[in-house]
């Protein structure tokens, strides 16, 4: 990870020191290392900038469309244990309770219904993304290509996270709707309440799973960033292989 880093930085940096103009740009020196200059910037020489750009750009729509495919598949979520969305914490007595009292078929029906509304959801998240993606300066496309192996995930996280929430959350309560969760939810929250002196639970469902089916997009999409930056075999086309292919 560490050489490919280098060999990236060494080719980017390179295309950025050319000048048709012989203007003179001050490169960084990266672990020591002084980026050259090049002699040619032909298609077998160095990556330019415009070739940089535009490769980062289509790996992380590649990403994002692998991962939220990924997603939007019947248990997306559910049986992916890495982003399976589990009963709410703040409510898990809830569940716990009813178990004991006989009705850990409901339980199972909600938490089983809360991830098909997250799969159901995450089928809009693409289109917010992607438009993250072309407001990419180069300054960014920089940083995410000399960064760690998650930078464009982090990226999208500080620059997408609000947007999504805003329209992931009537898209997640429609979902939850639709699937039966938010009827589930309320059956097994209005009997929990019944029982004598426990603490009534009042959960904001669809804060919640908009939340938790946010943050499944971005560990998918996470994983997809550093396939394409370690995995040859990731890189699907010619321009995706020259910008991360570089040795």
């Amino acid at each position: 990870m560490k050489n490919f880093r280098y060999s990236l930085i060494l080719a980017l940096g390179a295309s950025l020191s050319f000048s048709a103009c012989a203007q003179t740009i001050t490169l960084p020196r990266v672990g020591g290392i002084t980026l050259p200059k090049p002699t040619s910037t032909t298609q077998t020489g160095p990556v330019t900038q415009q070739e940089a750009a535009s490769g980062l750009k289509e790996a992380l729509v590649q990403g994002i469309s692998k991962g939220a495919d990924q997603a939007s598949q019947q248990d997306g979520f559910y049986l992916n244990n890495l982003i399976r969305i589990p009963f709410p914490a703040d409510a898990q007595r809830v569940a716990t309770t009813l178990r004991k009292i006989g009705l850990g078929a409901e339980v199972d029906k909600f938490e089983l219904s809360l991830n098909r509304g997250a799969e159901d959801a995450a089928k809009s998240a693409k289109p917010i993304f992607i438009s993250a993606i072309k407001s990419l300066t180069f300054s960014d496309v920089w940083n995410i290509l000399t960064g760690e192996k998650d930078a464009a995930t982090q990226y999208l996280k500080r620059t997408t996270t609000t947007q999504l929430t805003t329209a992931f959350k009537p898209i997640i309560q429609q979902s939850l709707d639709k699937v039966g969760a938010t009827r589930y939810y309320t059956s097994l929250t209005t009997r929990y309440n019944q029982i004598p002196l426990v603490k009534p639970v009042q959960t904001d469902l669809n804060q919640y799973a908009t939340g938790k089916a946010i943050d499944g997009l971005f560990m998918l999409i996470a994983q997809e960033e550093a396939n394409i930056r370690e995995n040859p075999i990731a890189r699907t086309t010619e321009l995706l292989k020259r910008v991360f292919g570089r040795k």
